[in-house]
Protein backbone atom coordinates (compact mmCIF):
# COMPACT_ATOMS: atom_id res chain seq x y z
CA UNK A 1 0.00 0.00 0.00
CA UNK A 2 1.20 3.36 -1.31
CA UNK A 3 -0.13 6.56 -0.17
CA UNK A 4 -0.17 9.66 -1.96
CA UNK A 5 -1.74 11.87 0.07
CA UNK A 6 0.46 15.63 -0.70
CA UNK A 7 -2.18 18.28 -1.68
CA UNK A 8 -0.08 21.19 -3.25
CA UNK A 9 -0.33 23.32 0.11
CA UNK A 10 2.79 20.82 1.47
CA UNK A 11 4.96 21.31 -1.34
CA UNK A 12 4.82 25.33 -0.55
CA UNK A 13 4.97 24.51 3.15
CA UNK A 14 7.81 22.66 2.08
CA UNK A 15 9.59 25.66 0.34
CA UNK A 16 8.31 28.35 3.10
CA UNK A 17 10.72 26.13 5.38
CA UNK A 18 13.67 25.95 3.53
CA UNK A 19 13.53 30.02 2.82
CA UNK A 20 12.77 30.45 6.33
CA UNK A 21 15.13 27.75 7.95
CA UNK A 22 18.26 30.42 8.53
CA UNK A 23 15.88 32.94 10.63
CA UNK A 24 15.31 30.21 13.20
CA UNK A 25 17.37 29.26 16.28
CA UNK A 26 15.90 25.94 17.07
CA UNK A 27 13.07 23.37 15.75
CA UNK A 28 10.19 22.04 17.94
CA UNK A 29 9.27 18.77 16.46
CA UNK A 30 5.88 18.08 17.38
CA UNK A 31 4.99 14.19 17.71
CA UNK A 32 1.82 12.47 18.06
CA UNK A 33 2.48 10.00 21.46
CA UNK A 34 0.32 7.51 20.60
CA UNK A 35 3.00 6.84 16.80
CA UNK A 36 5.77 8.60 18.16
CA UNK A 37 8.11 6.93 14.87
CA UNK A 38 5.58 7.38 12.28
CA UNK A 39 4.69 10.69 12.99
CA UNK A 40 8.28 11.84 12.55
CA UNK A 41 9.12 13.53 9.06
CA UNK A 42 11.90 11.14 7.15
CA UNK A 43 13.06 14.71 5.19
CA UNK A 44 12.97 16.66 8.40
CA UNK A 45 16.88 16.18 9.31
CA UNK A 46 17.35 17.26 5.50
CA UNK A 47 15.01 20.44 5.71
CA UNK A 48 16.49 21.63 9.32
CA UNK A 49 19.97 20.94 9.14
CA UNK A 50 21.97 20.89 11.87
CA UNK A 51 19.66 23.15 14.29
CA UNK A 52 19.05 22.43 17.88
CA UNK A 53 15.68 20.40 18.04
CA UNK A 54 13.46 19.66 20.84
CA UNK A 55 11.30 17.08 20.54
CA UNK A 56 7.26 17.39 22.05
CA UNK A 57 5.04 14.32 22.54
CA UNK A 58 1.10 15.50 22.00
CA UNK A 59 -1.59 14.26 22.80
CA UNK A 60 0.02 12.66 25.90
CA UNK A 61 -3.48 12.08 27.63
CA UNK A 62 -4.13 9.99 24.47
CA UNK A 63 -1.41 7.74 24.90
CA UNK A 64 -0.57 4.80 27.30
CA UNK A 65 1.67 6.38 30.21
CA UNK A 66 3.64 3.77 30.39
CA UNK A 67 4.71 3.87 27.05
CA UNK A 68 5.43 7.71 26.95
CA UNK A 69 7.80 7.10 29.49
CA UNK A 70 9.58 4.85 27.46
CA UNK A 71 9.50 6.90 23.95
CA UNK A 72 10.96 9.95 26.51
CA UNK A 73 14.43 7.76 27.57
CA UNK A 74 14.75 6.04 24.07
CA UNK A 75 14.76 9.68 22.63
CA UNK A 76 17.23 11.18 25.39
CA UNK A 77 19.32 8.05 25.00
CA UNK A 78 19.36 9.28 21.30
CA UNK A 79 21.07 13.03 22.90
CA UNK A 80 17.22 14.29 22.32
CA UNK A 81 15.48 16.88 24.81
CA UNK A 82 12.30 15.87 25.16
CA UNK A 83 9.44 17.21 26.60
CA UNK A 84 5.73 16.04 27.49
CA UNK A 85 2.22 17.75 26.29
CA UNK A 86 -0.98 17.86 26.14
CA UNK A 87 -1.81 20.71 24.48
CA UNK A 88 -5.80 19.93 24.63
CA UNK A 89 -5.58 20.43 28.40
CA UNK A 90 -2.37 22.72 28.53
CA UNK A 91 -0.50 19.70 30.78
CA UNK A 92 3.23 20.15 29.97
CA UNK A 93 3.01 23.71 28.21
CA UNK A 94 4.38 25.53 30.89
CA UNK A 95 7.63 23.63 30.26
CA UNK A 96 7.60 24.84 26.79
CA UNK A 97 9.85 28.17 27.40
CA UNK A 98 12.08 26.90 30.01
CA UNK A 99 12.62 23.52 27.98
CA UNK A 100 13.50 26.16 24.42
CA UNK A 101 15.84 28.15 26.45
CA UNK A 102 18.09 24.75 28.16
CA UNK A 103 18.00 23.80 24.20
CA UNK A 104 19.69 27.74 23.43
CA UNK A 105 21.53 28.22 26.23
CA UNK A 106 24.63 28.70 24.66
CA UNK A 107 23.75 30.99 21.74
CA UNK A 108 21.90 32.97 24.44
CA UNK A 109 24.63 33.60 27.00
CA UNK A 110 26.85 34.37 23.28
CA UNK A 111 24.01 37.11 22.70
CA UNK A 112 24.56 38.28 25.94
CA UNK A 113 28.10 38.54 26.23
CA UNK A 114 28.01 40.55 22.68
CA UNK A 115 25.26 42.60 24.15
CA UNK A 116 22.24 41.25 22.74
CA UNK A 117 20.31 41.75 25.40
CA UNK A 118 15.96 41.34 25.01
CA UNK A 119 17.03 39.95 21.63
CA UNK A 120 14.36 37.29 20.87
CA UNK A 121 15.05 33.17 20.33
CA UNK A 122 13.41 31.87 17.13
CA UNK A 123 11.82 29.09 17.01
CA UNK A 124 9.80 26.91 14.09
CA UNK A 125 6.99 24.51 15.01
CA UNK A 126 7.31 21.39 12.48
CA UNK A 127 5.06 18.25 12.42
CA UNK A 128 2.45 16.10 10.74
CA UNK A 129 -0.90 17.89 9.89
CA UNK A 130 -3.32 17.48 12.90
CA UNK A 131 -0.60 17.02 15.44
CA UNK A 132 -1.65 20.09 17.32
CA UNK A 133 0.95 22.53 16.40
CA UNK A 134 -1.68 25.32 16.62
CA UNK A 135 -2.84 24.36 19.84
CA UNK A 136 0.78 24.35 21.10
CA UNK A 137 1.33 27.89 19.92
CA UNK A 138 -2.21 29.29 21.67
CA UNK A 139 -1.37 27.66 24.82
CA UNK A 140 2.30 28.91 25.25
CA UNK A 141 1.24 32.38 24.01
CA UNK A 142 -1.88 32.89 26.36
CA UNK A 143 -4.60 33.57 24.00
CA UNK A 144 -5.95 32.37 20.65
CA UNK A 145 -3.03 33.47 18.13
CA UNK A 146 -3.73 30.35 15.54
CA UNK A 147 -6.63 28.61 14.17
CA UNK A 148 -7.24 25.42 15.47
CA UNK A 149 -9.52 22.50 13.57
CA UNK A 150 -9.72 18.95 14.43
CA UNK A 151 -8.83 17.89 10.61
CA UNK A 152 -5.54 18.02 8.68
CA UNK A 153 -4.44 21.08 6.15
CA UNK A 154 -5.97 24.18 8.41
CA UNK A 155 -3.36 26.28 8.38
CA UNK A 156 -1.66 27.37 5.25
CA UNK A 157 0.53 29.95 5.73
CA UNK A 158 3.67 31.15 7.93
CA UNK A 159 2.72 33.01 11.21
CA UNK A 160 5.59 34.55 13.58
CA UNK A 161 4.04 34.70 16.62
CA UNK A 162 5.41 36.75 19.96
CA UNK A 163 4.97 34.24 22.87
CA UNK A 164 6.46 36.04 25.76
CA UNK A 165 9.92 35.62 27.59
CA UNK A 166 11.67 36.96 24.79
CA UNK A 167 10.52 33.88 22.47
CA UNK A 168 9.14 34.37 19.12
CA UNK A 169 7.15 30.90 17.42
CA UNK A 170 7.14 30.34 13.52
CA UNK A 171 3.66 28.24 12.75
CA UNK A 172 4.06 26.00 9.74
CA UNK A 173 1.42 23.84 7.92
CA UNK A 174 1.43 20.29 8.33
CA UNK A 175 3.75 18.64 6.32
CA UNK A 176 4.09 14.92 5.17
CA UNK A 177 6.12 13.77 2.65
CA UNK A 178 5.43 13.02 -1.41
CA UNK A 179 5.17 8.98 -0.84
CA UNK A 180 4.59 7.66 2.44
CA UNK A 181 5.15 4.07 1.09
CA UNK A 182 5.96 2.14 4.39
CA UNK A 183 2.29 0.53 5.15
CA UNK A 184 2.83 0.60 8.94
CA UNK A 185 3.42 4.17 8.96
CA UNK A 186 0.42 5.22 6.69
CA UNK A 187 -2.10 3.25 8.82
CA UNK A 188 -0.96 4.66 11.81
CA UNK A 189 -0.89 8.27 10.80
CA UNK A 190 -4.43 7.50 9.34
CA UNK A 191 -5.54 5.83 11.89
CA UNK A 192 -4.41 9.59 14.31
CA UNK A 193 -6.14 11.86 11.35
CA UNK A 194 -2.76 13.40 9.80
CA UNK A 195 -3.66 12.35 6.57
CA UNK A 196 -7.29 13.31 4.75
CA UNK A 197 -9.63 11.12 4.93
CA UNK A 198 -9.95 11.23 1.18
CA UNK A 199 -6.48 9.28 0.91
CA UNK A 200 -8.03 5.71 2.06
CA UNK A 201 -11.24 3.61 2.18
CA UNK A 202 -12.13 4.41 5.47
CA UNK A 203 -13.79 0.62 5.91
CA UNK A 204 -10.28 -0.81 4.86
CA UNK A 205 -8.77 1.85 7.85
CA UNK A 206 -11.11 0.88 10.39
CA UNK A 207 -10.28 -3.12 9.06
CA UNK A 208 -6.79 -2.85 10.11
CA UNK A 209 -7.74 -0.53 13.68
CA UNK A 210 -9.69 -3.71 14.32
CA UNK A 211 -6.97 -5.75 13.74
CA UNK A 212 -4.57 -3.73 15.70
CA UNK A 213 -6.59 -3.18 18.59
CA UNK A 214 -7.34 -7.35 18.66
CA UNK A 215 -3.42 -7.34 18.82
CA UNK A 216 -2.48 -4.49 21.45
CA UNK A 217 -5.71 -3.66 23.20
CA UNK A 218 -8.36 -6.79 23.17
CA UNK A 219 -9.39 -5.78 26.74
CA UNK A 220 -10.31 -2.03 25.72
CA UNK A 221 -12.71 -3.77 22.98
CA UNK A 222 -13.92 -5.81 25.91
CA UNK A 223 -14.75 -2.65 28.14
CA UNK A 224 -15.99 -0.80 25.80
CA UNK A 225 -18.30 -2.73 23.54
CA UNK A 226 -18.62 -5.93 25.26
CA UNK A 227 -16.83 -7.62 22.23
CA UNK A 228 -15.02 -10.58 22.97
CA UNK A 229 -12.18 -10.55 19.89
CA UNK A 230 -10.54 -13.46 21.04
CA UNK A 231 -12.43 -15.90 19.00
CA UNK A 232 -12.83 -13.71 16.33
CA UNK A 233 -11.76 -14.27 12.69
CA UNK A 234 -10.01 -10.46 11.27
CA UNK A 235 -12.33 -10.50 8.85
CA UNK A 236 -15.49 -10.55 10.62
CA UNK A 237 -14.12 -7.99 13.11
CA UNK A 238 -16.28 -4.98 12.32
CA UNK A 239 -19.03 -7.36 11.51
CA UNK A 240 -19.31 -8.49 14.72
CA UNK A 241 -18.56 -4.99 16.25
CA UNK A 242 -21.96 -4.29 14.55
CA UNK A 243 -23.66 -7.07 16.11
CA UNK A 244 -22.66 -6.39 19.10
CA UNK A 245 -23.56 -2.52 19.54
CA UNK A 246 -26.90 -3.30 17.30
CA UNK A 247 -25.73 -1.61 13.83
CA UNK A 248 -28.00 -3.28 11.70
CA UNK A 249 -30.25 -2.49 8.26
CA UNK A 250 -32.53 -3.81 6.95
CA UNK A 251 -33.32 -7.72 6.86
CA UNK A 252 -30.60 -8.20 10.43
CA UNK A 253 -28.03 -7.52 8.08
CA UNK A 254 -24.60 -5.97 10.20
CA UNK A 255 -24.24 -1.88 8.75
CA UNK A 256 -20.84 -1.46 8.56
CA UNK A 257 -20.34 1.85 7.35
CA UNK A 258 -22.07 2.73 11.24
CA UNK A 259 -19.46 0.59 12.33
CA UNK A 260 -16.36 1.96 10.55
CA UNK A 261 -17.45 5.54 11.83
CA UNK A 262 -17.95 4.34 15.02
CA UNK A 263 -14.43 3.01 15.54
CA UNK A 264 -12.61 5.65 13.83
CA UNK A 265 -14.27 8.37 15.53
CA UNK A 266 -14.01 6.86 19.26
CA UNK A 267 -10.48 5.90 18.79
CA UNK A 268 -9.17 9.36 17.58
CA UNK A 269 -11.27 10.86 20.89
CA UNK A 270 -9.85 8.52 23.21
CA UNK A 271 -12.92 7.27 23.88
CA UNK A 272 -11.55 3.48 23.93
CA UNK A 273 -8.83 4.58 26.62
CA UNK A 274 -5.16 5.70 26.49
CA UNK A 275 -2.91 3.77 23.60
CA UNK A 276 -0.17 3.79 22.22
CA UNK A 277 0.64 2.12 18.95
CA UNK A 278 4.11 1.50 18.32
CA UNK A 279 6.69 0.01 20.74
CA UNK A 280 10.25 1.21 21.70
CA UNK A 281 13.36 -0.90 20.39
CA UNK A 282 13.71 -0.93 17.04
CA UNK A 283 16.89 1.16 16.41
CA UNK A 284 17.26 5.16 16.25
CA UNK A 285 14.62 7.23 13.72
CA UNK A 286 17.56 6.63 10.90
CA UNK A 287 18.04 2.89 10.64
CA UNK A 288 13.95 1.52 11.29
CA UNK A 289 13.07 -1.67 12.07
CA UNK A 290 13.74 -4.50 9.67
CA UNK A 291 10.48 -5.97 11.00
CA UNK A 292 7.78 -3.60 11.63
CA UNK A 293 5.43 -6.32 12.58
CA UNK A 294 7.72 -7.07 15.79
CA UNK A 295 7.50 -3.14 16.64
CA UNK A 296 3.76 -2.01 15.74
Amino acid sequence: MKINWYPGHMAKTERMMEANIKQVDAIVELLDARIPRASRNPQLDELVGGRPRLIALNRSDLADGEATKQWVDYYKTLGSQVIVLDCKSGQGTNQFSGAVRRLLADKIAARTARGQVGRPVRIMIVGVPNVGKSSLINRVAGGIRAKVENRPGVTRGKQWIRVGDGVELLDTPGILWPKIEDEQTGLLLAFTGAIGSNALDEETLAYHLMIMLKERYPQALLARYKLDVSGIDDVDLLEALARKRGMLASGGIPDLERAVNLIITEFRNGLLGRMTLEDVGCGDFDAPCEDKEDAI
